[in-house]
């Protein structure tokens, strides 16, 4: 088969089934392996979506700039679909970020801002502010926002959840998602749900992150907020794409618990996996008590290890973080 151009290839990714990292959990665990996605994360799906539906809503018009806040992978879907369509991009994102993730949005043409990380998300500096500010002041742009634009969600619960359902047969009895935008695990937890409403649907939150205990209290606490490492996963803000209603349980994992089952999954299972795949595996572990031998566990794998190498897959700076 020829496919017109990269972004035919986006969807369909594998489930591959866990082994060495797992041996503790009584239960079945597969992955559902987002890497194969051309820009290398699940992002690839819900940015061609918010693109798209921007085109539809005559918001993005021919040789518009297409703006973003984004840690890199939403960036790296979004440049792919420039490139195809012809859009210009400029990226805002914070300085935590691995630098290769700004060498590879540059390498695909997108023009990248860094921001400050510790500073609250209205302040001016911030990369959401600067997104927003730059969308007003340039023109025939526009800001894509993937933490309120639930073209994000959608993109979910038309592609993601679906493939799940199909790949397991209907058999998967929990899901379990790192949790950012909440694109992911809200619109493939809904469509899960919509099939048997007995799936339980578990997020990954971080140490620093407000996400746990607004799901349980539904207000924001300001001593939960404080810088963290864990790169894709938690929030400072309440992203719009969350639906708190479809998640079951937010369980938190710590910066070098993350990291440390990331290194396992490369070298037990084959795996080159980002940060927030390792703290999805941590949080399962750490939930093992809640499985059974019939259990059926899909465990999203957000990204590839290749965005984290001159920070995670780095000896180094593992030992600098006190992780080795």
């Amino acid at each position: 088969m020829i496919y017109n151009n990269v972004l035919e290839t986006i969807g369909n990714t594998p489930l591959i089934k866990l082994n060495k990292v797992v041996s503790e959990i009584n239960a079945t665990v597969v992955g559902k392996v987002e890497t194969y996605n051309p820009g290398h994360s699940i992002k690839d799906r819900m940015a061609l979506k918010m693109v798209e539906d921007a085109e539809k809503d005559g918001t993005l018009k021919p040789g518009g700039t297409i703006i973003e806040c984004t840690s890199g992978n939403t960036g790296m879907g979004i440049a792919l679909a420039a490139c195809v369509k012809g859009y210009k991009c400029i990226f805002t994102t914070s300085d935590k970020q691995s630098p290769e993730k700004f060498d590879i949005l540059r390498a695909v043409g997108a023009e990248v801002i860094v921001c400050p990380t510790n500073v609250a998300a209205d302040d001016p500096r911030s990369y959401y502010s600067v997104a927003e500010k730059l969308s007003k002041e340039i023109p025939n742009s526009v800001w894509c926002n993937q933490y309120d634009n639930l073209s994000n969600r959608e993109a979910h619960y038309l592609s993601t959840g679906p493939e799940i359902w199909e790949q397991t047969e209907g058999k998967i009895t929990h899901l379990i998602v790192g949790v950012g935008t909440g694109g992911t695990i809200s619109g493939t937890g809904k469509y899960l749900k919509e099939q048997n409403p007995d799936i339980k649907i578990w997020g990954v939150d971080t140490h620093g992150s407000a996400l746990k205990k607004y799901h349980e209290t539904r207000e924001i606490d300001e001593t939960e907020i404080y810088p963290y490492i864990t790169e894709g996963i938690g929030e400072d803000i309440i992203p719009k794409n969350i639906d708190f209603d479809i998640i079951d349980h937010f369980e938190k994992v710590s910066d070098k618990d993350g990291a440390v089952m990331a290194r396992r999954l490369a070298r037990e299972e084959g795996l080159l996996l980002g940060y927030s795949c390792g703290s999805a595996v941590a949080g399962l572990i750490q939930l093992k008590d809640k499985l059974k031998p019939t259990d059926l566990v899909v465990v999203i794998f957000h990204d590839h290890g290749s965005r984290y190498i001159g920070k995670l897959y780095n000896d180094q700076w593992m030992k600098d973080q006190g992780f080795m």
